[in-house]
């Protein structure tokens, strides 16, 4: 694959005030090294039901501070570093992190180092995309804001890290996230995060004032870390936040606090999400500002009546603590949802008139279209009809604009995007065979397509009013990647803008006014790099993050050899593949085969584009002498058209086992050097509910398997994610056991290892347990391991994440041994 360069000469004799902000964070991550500070300052993206690996993106590491926002404590006693760092000739950084002699990868250098972190670009776009903004950590301690102008690149720190130290605090805050007000004359400061499920969402929040320079606390009593999704009015004349299930408004001028909801029930939360709505529907910040600053939409959820389910710490005290939350499993009663407006001049809350019962049916979106009015999108609780309503704020009347029905499902998506004059606004719709971009009149709820053509618009970033054309991620040509293109709203003109010398995977962040954009890019042989590109034009304004000295790492690693592959399996089912050879194959021999599955609805793995430390660790068994491959079967979210996609309605745990064991039989035929009587499957989540299947149902093919959290019986997880593919348990009994792997327990004959965490609260592990008491029922041997109290992504505790890989490591080299006589 073709590889662009890595953009400017860069000045190292130029002082360390002129440094690049990418150079100046290297620096800072090359003094922690050199100070023996051995942390990772890792907290990796946990994408929905995974563990955050290939299956669904990168792990965005970053050379972060500690905890306390200072950087590296040493800083100031290693000046001899900086000296250096101020003369040296060369790129000091990748001249002192590489170990040119290092070619094999291990599982240290993989999750225990920082060599193969790859870092991204934070930028938030200001001055109606004329320029961004980024957090930069200072050699002083702490960080601070820095303004970057996209014409010129002028570097301005509008903030400075001293002002980001309390009153009385020698020490800087930490910087979890950060607001700028609509004037960008006050800013809010997201600190002391604490964990809700998936992401840090609760902590403290600190306004400054960059006229008069004041820090203080927001929040008046409240308790450290219990404040939520704090955000500025439109006027910037308060600050509205969730604390104690309710939302409570701060005026900034006067200072006062007070709540404008109450809860009177434990059971009720207003403006955040329950468990299930946070999972499934990707819902987290439960309330709008109105667009003239004198209201609030916000989300109430009532889950009395769901049943409570309870994670058990064994560890942490004398005796054991529980936890309970509400949790809806298939088929049982889900909490009630409605919306409503309160003003901010007192009043009683306005309930909008939403019809339908609200445990049968979820209010998936919520906006502002205008002061008066809300747009909503209301699914049934079978999720085959998405209702667009529209309310009146101030009565609660609403209106049915339309309605998006399928036969299978329909998708939530958040592309749903007004004109200014909101006569029309673009809608997703896969009606005609494939996800495309529609305009929806208000006038009469009638729908224009305005992205014709037999490919999927894989998601819709930009409507262009000025130039009246669209801009959306799409790959017409191979689902494996993804590319920038624009289209005129009549559905004339389309074109690629990525130019073809990119080939991989690209995420783009547009700018306001769609005249730059920020773009990341990635291959699955290469790591991440980020530029700064002009729009429709696409040339590189600049280099923002190059990853070099991961790069570097990589390139001196022996590298396996790797490929994608398409699969016939039959009857006109062609299925899309990686593969990954170890670096010296000999085709005479024969080498034993790990396959990687996911294979539900939720996620692809077959994709261009960098894997992080899942990819790693493939890469290190093949460096070890193994292949390793990975398959999309139909009913992955491949852009494929719809009926790749709905062909998983009522066939989760089914169909794809059935494919993925079609791709193997396939692939042992074509692959003479392949050896079938070594060949392994390995899965996490839904990819460890296959792995199940796979190793249950044919055990002729898989010899070994391991399941990483999974979901041995369909009827143990949650409403919303399994209802929406199989329908609840009286539509599709049979489906129900025929997709759920712990009914094929009796088959396994092969090794499997199961791996689970007690703390997980998405995949319990109960059903492990369950499943644990099936094969002890069988007489079936097996190997197991549970990681207490550690949630989905088992990585929570000290050399956790090291553990459980060598854990698996160990189990495919004893069961699928990797023979280098090759006999």
């Amino acid at each position: 694959m073709m590889e662009r360069g890595d953009g400017a000469r860069r000045n190292w004799g130029a002082g360390v005030a002129e440094l690049t902000r990418v150079e100046r964070r290297r620096m800072l991550a090359l003094v922690s090294r050199q100070a023996g500070d051995g942390s990772a300052g890792e907290d990796p993206w946990i994408p929905r039901r995974d563990n955050g690996d290939a299956a669904v993106g990168w792990r965005a590491g970053t050379y972060s501070s500690g905890g306390d926002g200072q950087v590296v404590g040493v800083l100031r006693k290693m000046s001899w570093l900086l000296a250096l760092a101020v003369c040296w000739p060369g790129p000091l950084a990748v001249s002192q992190e590489i170990d040119t002699g290092r070619s094999e990868l291990t599982l240290e250098r993989i999750f225990a180092g920082r060599e193969f972190q790859v870092a991204d670009v934070d930028a938030r776009w200001l001055d109606a995309g004329a320029a961004y903004c980024v957090s930069e950590a200072t050699f002083g301690g702490g960080v601070e804001l820095v303004r970057y102008d996209v014409a010129t690149g002028q570097r301005t720190v509008v903030v400075p890290a001293e002002l980001l130290v309390p009153p009385g605090s020698t020490r800087a805050l930490h910087v979890d996230d950060y607001t700028w007000s609509p004037d960008q004359s006050l800013v809010l400061i997201f600190t002391n995060g604490q964990r809700v499920w998936r992401q840090n969402t609760r902590g403290d929040y600190w306004l400054l004032d960059r006229a008069s320079r004041e820090l203080r606390q927001l929040g008046g009593a409240a308790p450290p870390a219990s404040l939520m999704f704090a955000s500025f009015s439109p006027t910037a004349r308060h600050v509205a936040y969730v604390r104690d299930r309710n939302i409570w408004v701060e005026d900034l001028r006067d200072r006062t606090v007070r709540a404008i909801t109450a809860t009177a029930s434990p059971n009720v939360v207003n403006g955040t999400f329950d468990w299930v709505y946070e999972e499934e529907l990707s819902l987290r910040h439960g309330f709008r500002w109105s667009p003239d600053g004198q209201a609030i939409a916000y989300w109430q959820l009532d889950s009395s009546g769901v049943p409570k389910f309870a994670l058990i710490n064994n560890t942490g005290s004398l005796y054991p603590r529980v936890t309970d939350f509400a949790y809806p499993k298939v088929g049982q009663t889900n909490p009630a949802c409605r919306v409503g407006v309160v003003r901010l001049d007192g009043g009683a809350t306005c309930w909008l008139d939403v019809p339908g019962d609200p445990r049968e049916h979820y209010i998936a979106r919520m906006e502002w279209l205008n002061a008066d009015e809300i747009v909503l999108q209301q699914l049934n609780r079978r999720q085959n009809v998405n209702r667009v309503l529209i309310a009146k704020a101030s009565t609660g009347e609403v209106t049915v604009l339309f309605e998006e029905c399928d036969e299978a499902w329909v998708d939530v998506h958040d592309e749903m995007k007004w004109l200014a004059d909101g006569t029309s606004c673009t809608w997703i719709s896969e009606r005609d065979g494939w996800r495309h971009v529609y305009f929806v009149s208000r006038a009469d709820g009638s729908l224009k397509l305005a992205t014709p053509g037999e490919y999927d618009v894989i998601e819709l970033l930009d409507v262009d009013e000025g130039n009246q054309c669209l801009y959306f991620i799409a790959s017409p040509d191979n689902p494996c990647q993804r590319y920038l293109y624009r289209v005129q709203w009549d559905g004339s003109g389309l074109t690629r803008l990525t130019p073809d010398t990119i080939e991989g995977t690209c995420t783009y962040r547009i700018a306001p006014g769609g005249r730059a954009a920020i773009v990341t890019s990635s291959a699955l042989d290469r790591p991440p790099t980020v530029e700064l590109v002009s729009l429709p034009t696409h040339a590189t304004l600049r280099v923002l993050e190059t990853n070099q000295a991961v790069r570097a790492n990589v390139q001196q690693l022996r590298r396996p050899v790797t490929r994608f592959l398409r699969v016939d399996i039959g009857q006109g089912i062609v299925l899309d593949g990686w593969c990954l050879q170890p670096p010296d194959l000999d085709p005479s021999r024969k080498y034993p085969l790990l396959v990687y599955v996911y294979g539900e609805p939720a996620a692809q793995t077959v994709l261009d584009r960098w894997g992080g430390d899942q990819a790693l660790w493939h890469w290190m068994l093949a460096q070890r002498g193994y292949v390793v491959m990975s398959f999309d079967n139909r009913g992955t979210p491949a852009p494929r058209g719809r009926a790749w996609r709905k062909s998983a309605f009522h066939q989760v745990g089914i169909g794809a086992p059935q494919e993925q064991a079609a791709a193997l039989t396939a692939i042992l035929q074509e692959h003479p050097y392949l050896d079938p009587e070594r060949v392994g499957v390995w899965g996490w989540s839904g990819g460890g509910s296959t792995a199940l299947h796979l190793i249950f149902k044919f055990p002729e093919l898989y010899r070994t398997a391991i399941a990483v959290a999974p979901v041995p019986n369909q009827r143990y997880y949650d409403s919303i994610y399994q209802e929406r593919y199989m329908g609840l348990p009286e539509d599709n009994p049979e489906g129900f056991i025929q997709g759920s792997p712990i009914n094929f327990a009796h088959q396994l004959q092969g090794h499997l290892l199961l791996i689970h965490g007690t703390g997980d609260d998405n995949c319990h592990y109960q059903t492990t347990e369950m499943l644990i008491d099936e094969l002890v029922r069988l007489d079936k041997p097996f190997s197991m391991m549970a990681y207490p109290n550690r949630t989905h992504a088992i990585r929570e505790g000290q050399n956790t994440t090291l553990h459980l890989r060598r854990l698996m490591t160990t189990y495919v080299e004893t069961y699928l041994p990797a023979n280098t006589s090759g006999q």
